[in-house]
């Protein structure tokens, strides 16, 4: 990339960090105006179903939703996770299709209309740089402004599924040895269903947590599971030790009423090595050498169903080019009126079908065919599923 390159997206990222957290949409049309011609900038969201594209425009009035999956080229660049560039009918003029993805996850797509690049790629990659920029700052104007998050609303959230979606932190994370994908369904109504990550330069930690019960008391349930997990992960104790804090936080709460079964791991990242603590009912797969199974765990009680738990660690290895999926209940064990359950051998089919798409979009898929398996309809249980593909650190 050029001097006059660098110069012009040093500028736009000031100008992007100077804007108010509702205007970060004109002052992105403005700069492209300026620095690339561009007649018109749209900013479409994806939705908390990842089925659509949602056109951020004056709430609440939306524009024209883009659908993920029906070769749409925004639906496309979005999958793909790659720009497209759209040849219109006026001549000369093309539309650039920009994901917008922050450090894995993904958040939209900033379709840029303006005159065909001269130069080609360069101009594409200059542009892409540019939607990587609007959409750190997009992330951190969510804090100060609901526009963003209403946008991606298809319908209206349940009140257990604004905590549970405002509980996550984030569906999807990068980094030079893994990538993450995770999605919880019933979108717009998820109640118990959780998942969470965290990182450090030595580690990764990922749990799965789900929370007995539906609605309200599901959610509260595991927000004080989810937030006890973090508590003690954060004062630097071991993953036995902050299963077992997280379980007595739970049981002081209800008594052995109401419990959180989890999964928690904790992956060297220079190694592969891994602990896990299986806390309750959800469940790791691997994809190893075009093979799925599942990784077998001895299982423990959950959080919370008794007073004083002793959980015990147990270990296994991720080698480069391993998938791992991690699934709770609701999709393991989802029964169906007049069906089998959805069970492991559905999972491995479209484990191992899906070997060549991103863990994003497997993640989706297992969601998917869980909801075919119910006929179409939204989930009588909560379901929360996890892609991990592991590279391992380069050497």
């Amino acid at each position: 990339m050029s001097d006059d390159r660098d110069a012009w997206l040093g500028a736009a990222e000031r100008a992007l960090r100077a804007a108010p957290p509702t205007a970060l949409l004109a002052a992105a049309g403005e700069l492209l105006a300026k620095y690339v011609q561009a007649s018109e900038v749209t900013l479409l969201l994806a939705d908390y179903g990842l089925t659509v594209l949602q056109p951020v425009t004056r709430l609440p009035h939306t524009g024209e939703q883009v659908p993920v999956r029906e070769g749409a080229p925004a639906g496309r660049a979005f999958s793909a996770e790659a720009p497209i560039v759209e040849v219109t009918s006026e001549p000369g003029i093309v539309i650039a299709h920009l994901p917008i993805t922050v450090r894995g996850d993904r958040l939209g797509v900033l379709s840029v209309r303006l005159p065909e690049p001269v130069k080609g790629a360069p101009r594409v990659l200059e542009l892409a740089a540019f939607a990587t920029a609007f959409g750190h700052e997009l992330i951190v104007a969510e804090r100060d402004t609901d526009l963003y998050l209403q946008a991606r609303r298809r319908r209206r959230l349940t009140l257990a599924a604004e905590m549970q979606w405002q509980l996550l932190p984030g569906r999807g994370f990068s980094r030079p040895e893994v990538t993450l994908g995770g999605h919880l369904e019933p979108a717009y109504a998820i109640g118990g269903d959780n998942f969470d990550w965290s990182t450090s330069d030595d580690f990764l930690t990922v749990t799965v947590t789900d929370g007995q019960g539906h609605g309200i008391d599901a959610a509260l349930l595991t927000n004080l599971a989810v937030n006890a997990l973090r508590n003690a992960r954060r004062a630097g104790i071991g993953l036995e030790d902050q299963a077992c804090l997280a379980d007595q936080a739970v049981y002081a709460e209800y008594g052995g009423k109401r419990y959180a079964p989890s999964l928690l791991l904790r992956f060297d990242l220079a190694t592969g090595r891994a602990q896990a603590v299986d806390a309750g009912s959800p469940q790791l797969f691997r994809l190893r050498d075009d093979t799925v199974r599942r990784v077998p765990f001895e299982a423990q009680m959950p959080l919370g169903m008794f007073e004083e738990t002793d959980y015990r660690l147990q270990s296994f290895e991720a080698l480069p080019g391993d998938r791992l999926v991690i699934v709770s209940s609701g999709v393991h064990g989802s029964p169906t009126e007049g069906r089998d359950a959805f069970g492991e051998r559905a999972l491995q089919e479209i484990v191992a079908a899906t070997r060549m798409s991103s863990a994003h979009e497997t993640a989706r898929a297992v969601v998917d065919g869980l909801i075919q398996h119910h006929g179409g309809h939204e989930l009588p249980q909560d379901a929360a599923v996890v892609c991990m593909d592991w590279r391992g650190r380069p050497s």
